[in-house]
């Protein structure tokens, strides 16, 4: 007895079967019967019919089977090339925490040979050397603003 597959929401359920579609397009265009392709891919005819009419029951080794059969597989890299919500994700992460707050490290740290960091540490530099700028009570909002500037994190990835 098979075993019953996750349900897939309706619209995930027509690109599957969109898919599907462009599959047997791709194999009519290279005037492949499906018994041919089947027969390259491992599989059975009734399979490749499954999988062109975009089943979810088909696993997706079949899918690359074909894919390959038909010289497509390399079109499997573009899948999540980009991943713009893991990114999105990753960088929620990476802002800064309340003070107190231990969090673990997820980034990769940047050597002190970037341009960017080059650039925070003259910055940092220039900060430090800054005169205040004091007449009476008054302070400048520069001097201010070199107090609060974030840490730059050196060669070890640590913050100074």
């Amino acid at each position: 007895m098979a075993k019953k597959t996750a349900p897939l929401l309706p619209a995930t359920e027509l690109r599957l079967q969109q898919f599907g579609k462009r599959l047997r397009l791709a194999r009519l265009r290279r005037r492949l019967t499906g018994k041919q392709v089947a027969e390259r891919a491992g599989m059975t005819p009734v399979t490749l019919r499954s999988l062109e009419r975009g089943s979810s029951g088909v696993t997706m080794g079949a899918y690359l089977a074909v894919m390959q059969v038909l010289g497509a597989e390399g079109d499997l890299d573009l899948l999540l090339k980009d991943d713009p919500i893991g990114r999105d994700l990753q960088d929620a992460s990476l802002t800064r925490s309340p003070r107190g707050v231990k969090r673990k490290a997820t980034a990769i740290p940047r050597t002190t040979d970037s341009p960017p960091v080059q650039r925070a540490l003259k910055k940092k530099e220039q900060a430090t050397t800054t005169e205040w700028a004091a007449d009476g009570n008054f302070i400048s909002a520069d001097s201010l603003a070199s107090l609060i500037k974030p840490p730059v994190p050196n060669a070890k990835g640590r913050r100074q």
